[in-house]
């Protein structure tokens, strides 16, 4: 082998300058991803002014928020307002990565036709879910001080959240069984339970109180129970609702934007503190999901040209779980989720 470079060497040196046969070919540049389709940003202006609209007027001119509150609220709206950006920035970044990392699939949706052979990378939720946290912990400077009652609860939020993310992950990686999906989000849960100082109460609804003899029943530790299955059945139903086009973080944009609402009505109609901190701390969370989630959905609304993954699905799922509980409406949250209940009960023998 030295001896060919050699040779090569001197066999170049005796060439005319002139000799145009044995100049090196120019090298042609590595082949790299094909960079995915631009977003949407149509259909996101569309749905932005669509629910946007009707809530904001709901916080300036229906109901007479207090000056500190809203202006909390206003912050967290413009931190979101910029996760917004930086998640459509950094999806294009990120779907280099993954596909290095052989991290793609096909849209099955589309087989036969030029896009379904387009690589289509996938786990893009991550960015959204690495985005909210980030959004999450800087709220806190403006919002908590050090002695906050809230500051527990609101950290074990993002602990279960950020557990989520990890082990959404890790499924897009590993491909876990089904079996094991359904027990990842109870272990995601237990920083949020052990953490939880709400009410363990129901109402009694007035038909059952002659047979109960209760207005207001105590349900203890059965309680915390259903919050549990309650965190397990909202990201497991928006992981099984899911095989389409933008529907795994439509159905996110539609339910969040639902919370958003009955959050402000709530705090808007009550004179309890308590009660309305209670709701602003559910739309101190639901605020970043909506944003990010609708840059991510820029990417996957028909055509997609981005996958959003277990990671995403597990995050959307259990951010909204939280934001239901420690809300103090998880009975309420239930009825937004009624397409994924009937999704959930159809898909039971197929689990």
């Amino acid at each position: 082998m030295a001896a060919r470079k050699r040779a090569s060497k001197d066999s170049s040196a005796q060439t005319k300058p002139n000799d145009t046969t044995t100049r090196p070919k120019p090298q042609e540049p590595p082949l790299t991803d094909p960079p995915i389709a631009p977003p949407k940003s149509g259909v996101i202006l569309k749905l932005t002014l669509f629910f946007s609209v009707p809530y904001f007027y709901l916080i300036f001119y229906h109901y007479k928020i207090e000056y500190e509150l809203r202006k909390s609220i206003l912050i967290n709206a413009a931190l979101s307002l910029a996760g917004f950006f930086v998640t459509v920035k950094m999806i294009p970044v990120a779907s280099r990565y993954v596909l290095r990392r052989n991290l793609f699939g096909y849209d099955i949706n589309k087989k036969g036709t030029p896009q379904g052979t387009v690589k289509v990378p996938e786990s893009l939720g991550i960015v959204v879910g690495i985005v909210f946290l980030v959004l999450g912990i800087l709220f806190q400077y403006f919002n908590f001080t050090a002695d906050s009652n809230w500051l527990v609860e609101y950290n074990a939020a993002l602990a279960s959240i950020c557990f989520m993310v990890l082990l959404g992950f890790v499924d897009d990686v590993l491909d876990i069984p089904w079996r094991v999906k359904l027990l990842l989000p109870s272990f995601a849960a237990l920083p949020l339970l052990m953490a939880y100082a709400g009410h363990t109460t129901i109402i009694i609804p007035k038909p059952l109180i002659p047979y109960v003899g209760l207005e207001v029943l105590d349900l203890g530790w059965m309680y915390k129970l259903y919050m549990g299955l309650l965190a397990v059945f909202c990201t497991n139903s928006i992981n099984i609702h899911a095989g389409l086009n933008g529907l795994e973080v439509g159905q996110t944009v539609i339910i969040a934007s639902a919370i958003l609402i009955h959050n402000i009505m709530q705090i808007g109609a009550s004179a309890d503190s308590e009660y309305k901190m209670a709701h602003a701390f559910s739309l101190y969370l639901v605020q970043p999901l909506l944003a990010t989630s609708l840059a991510l959905f820029s990417y996957n609304w028909y055509p997609s040209s981005a996958f959003v993954g277990d990671t995403y699905t597990y995050f959307a799922g259990m951010t909204m779980a939280v934001a239901g509980i420690l809300g103090h409406f998880s009975e309420t949250l239930l009825i937004f989720f009624v397409p994924q209940v009937l999704n959930f009960l159809l898909s039971l023998p197929q689990v």
